[in-house]
Parts: C-alpha cells; structure tokens; sequence
C-alpha cells in the first residue's frame, strides 16, 4: 500500500497539480453555491480526479472511476438519461477492474505512469465504423425507451463504450473520441439544467472533462512523440 501510493505521487509538474485542485475546488465551490446535491458533488469531483489521474496515467484513476460509475448512474436514472445510466452501471463500473488489472502489469517504471502509445490504421477506422453504426441502432432502441435525447445520449454512451476500451489498451486516440463525448455530454446537461434540473456540478464536470482532455492529449501525444525519438 506504501508502495503504490508513493507511486500515485511521483513524477507530478506543478502545473498538473495546480489544474488537479483549482478543478475540484472550482466545481465544488460553484456547485455549493448553487445548491446542488452532495451526491453530484461527489460524483463531480469524483469524475474530476478519475479524468486527470488516468491522463497522468496513473493506477488510483480507477478507484475514483469506480465512485463516480456508480454515483453518475443515479444521477443520469433520476434524469431520465437511462444511455448514461445503462453505460456506467453496466459497463464503466466493471471496467475499472479490468482497467485497473491491465494498467497494473504496464507500468514504467521510471516514470510512475502507464505506458503509452498509438493505434493502427485499421483500427482507427474500424472504431470510427463501430461508432456510428452503434449509434443510430441504440438511439432507436432509446427513442422507444422515451429517452430525453436519443441520439445525443446513444452517441455518448457508444463513444464512450469505444472510448473506454481504447483507453484500457492505453492508445492516445482515446482523448480524441472523449472530447467529442465531453462536447455533447456538456450540451445535453445545459438542456437539462436549463429545464430547472439542480445538476449544475455534473454540467460543470463535462466542462473541466473537456479542458482535461485537451490537456492531456496534448501530454500523451508528446510523450510519446517523445519515447519514439529515445529509441530512434
């Protein structure tokens, strides 16, 4: 346990610590402002941490993953998102063992974090397939369900679905597809909040997710830019 929590706390810059608390104290100081439930701020800060920490690469990413799973999927029932809901409970909830077992036995070393790297091709264009075939199945299946948006909701849970799986096999390529996820999870949680709902924390949580993805496709894309040049 010593072990792996100095591991969590090696090789952070200064600038992924200042952005790690200034998130989680943003989200939690607006959302107490504005009257949100604790359960949204947990799941908020929850998913915050999950975000930042697996794009540090680092294994404690899927033990917070695992709280905002299972606190997101209340949230997403209550809203009648039942796309979301469905995704979390059924599907990030085990995926953070599986994530958490596959990342354990590829750890560098040297830096404390994941190792990472690119997809094929092939698999690029075949995620990109799946995706969009997925999408308009599911969002049917969600539009006889009385989902509040079929089609938005079926895309974010089957990206995310893809997304997710990318991100197990430790491929850059993920952050791409989470940013076009965090895009339109922000717009469907503005329509919700804006119809009078209290999920300004959650709404507030897509946002920052968005900023961390750019961030940490830029530092991933370096990184192993970087690897690539070392063994050259």
């Amino acid at each position: 346990m010593i072990k792996f929590i100095k591991n969590e706390l090696y090789g952070w810059k200064l600038w992924e610590i200042l952005w790690l608390f200034l998130s989680c104290f943003i989200i939690a100081a607006v959302s107490v402002a504005l009257g949100d439930s604790l359960m949204g701020i947990i799941s908020a800060v929850s998913g915050i941490l999950y975000v930042i920490l697996a794009g540090k690469g680092k294994l404690s990413a899927y033990i917070f993953g695992l709280i905002n799973s299972i606190l997101y999927a209340i949230i997403s029932y209550k809203a009648s998102l039942f796309g979301e809901t469905m995704l979390n409970a059924l599907y990030y909830l085990p995926m953070q063992f599986v994530g958490f077992a596959l990342w354990s036995k590829n750890m560098n070393l040297d830096t404390g974090e994941v190792r990472k790297r690119h997809m094929s091709n092939k698999n690029r264009i075949l995620c990109l397939l799946c995706i969009g075939i997925a999408t308009y199945l599911y969002g049917l299946a969600l539009s006889y369900l009385g989902d509040a948006m079929p089609y938005i909701d079926s895309f974010t849970t089957v990206a995310s679905i893809i997304a997710m799986i990318v991100s197990v096999k430790m491929y850059s390529e993920q952050w791409w597809i989470w940013l076009l996820v965090n895009s339109l999870s922000i717009y469907m949680w503005y329509n919700n909040f804006s119809k009078g709902s209290d999920n300004i924390a959650t709404l507030l949580m897509w946002v920052v997710y968005l900023i961390s993805g750019i961030l940490m496709l830029i530092k991933w894309e370096k990184e192993i830019k970087n690897e690539s040049n070392t063994k050259s």
